[in-house]
C-alpha cells in the first residue's frame, strides 16, 4: 500500500501520470481531435479533457476520442460516438480524498464505458460536463420512452384494422398501410431522437 502510494507521487512528481487536463475554449483549436471535427456540417466543440495518451473532445453532436496507445507512441486512433446513434448512461462523478490528485468522471455511451481522471483542481469545471451528460442521458432516455410509446399506439391501431373489413383493392390497402406506418415510424424517430445538442451544453457549459 504505502509502496503504491510513494509510486503515484513520484509518477505525478515527474509529470509521468495520466492525469487529464481541461483545455480552455480559445485553445480548442490547438487539441489533435480538432482536425477530425464535421466543422463543414455545423459541428461545435464543447468541453475537452486532455491527458499525455488521450483527447476526449466533447461536441455538440457526441463525443470524439483520440485514443493513443501509450504517452511515448505518436500512433493515435480516432473514435466517435454518436448521441444520434448511441445513448449516454451510467453518469458518475467521483470527487478527490485527501491525499488524491485527480477526480474521475464515468459513463457508458452504449455499451463502451468511459472512466476519465482529472487534475482535482479543475473540479469545478468538471462539474459542468456531468451535469451536461446527465441531462442528455435524461433526454435521450424520455425521447426513448416516446418513440415506445408511438410505436404501441401504431401497433394498437394495426391490430383494430386487421379486425376490419376491407373493401375496395386488398393490395392497394395494404400497400397505403405499409407505407403510413413506415413513414410514420421515420417521422417519430426523427422527431425524437436528437443528433444536436447543442442547447443542452450551452445552458451547463460556460465557454
Amino acid at each position: 500500500m504505502a509502496a503504491n502510494l510513494f509510486g503515484k507521487l513520484a509518477s505525478d512528481t515527474l509529470g509521468l501520470s495520466d492525469i487529464g487536463k481541461i483545455i480552455a475554449p480559445s485553445d480548442f483549436d490547438k487539441v489533435d481531435g480538432d482536425d477530425y471535427i464535421m466543422h463543414e456540417d455545423g459541428e461545435k466543440i464543447f468541453f475537452v479533457i486532455k491527458s499525455k495518451s488521450d483527447e476526449y473532445v466533447f461536441t455538440n453532436y457526441g463525443l470524439l476520442h483520440v485514443d493513443g496507445a501509450s504517452a511515448m507512441s505518436k500512433k493515435r486512433t480516432v473514435k466517435r460516438h454518436d448521441f444520434c446513434y448511441e445513448t449516454v448512461s451510467g453518469v458518475t462523478l467521483e470527487t478527490a480524498g485527501t491525499i488524491d490528485a485527480d477526480v474521475e468522471i464515468k459513463f457508458h455511451f452504449n455499451e463502451m464505458p468511459f472512466s476519465i481522471d482529472v487534475d482535482k483542481k479543475q473540479l469545478e469545471i468538471l462539474k459542468d460536463l456531468y451535469k451536461a451528460l446527465l441531462e442528455i442521458s435524461r433526454i435521450q432516455r424520455m425521447n426513448y420512452q416516446r418513440v415506445q410509446d408511438g410505436a404501441e399506439g401504431l401497433k394498437m391501431a394495426n391490430d383494430a384494422i386487421s379486425r376490419s373489413s376491407i373493401t375496395g383493392d386488398a393490395a392497394q390497402v395494404v400497400k397505403n398501410l405499409t407505407d403510413f406506418n413506415f413513414n410514420w415510424m421515420v417521422d417519430l424517430r426523427k422527431t425524437h431522437n436528437n443528433r444536436d445538442f447543442s442547447e443542452t451544453f450551452k445552458k451547463y457549459i460556460n465557454n
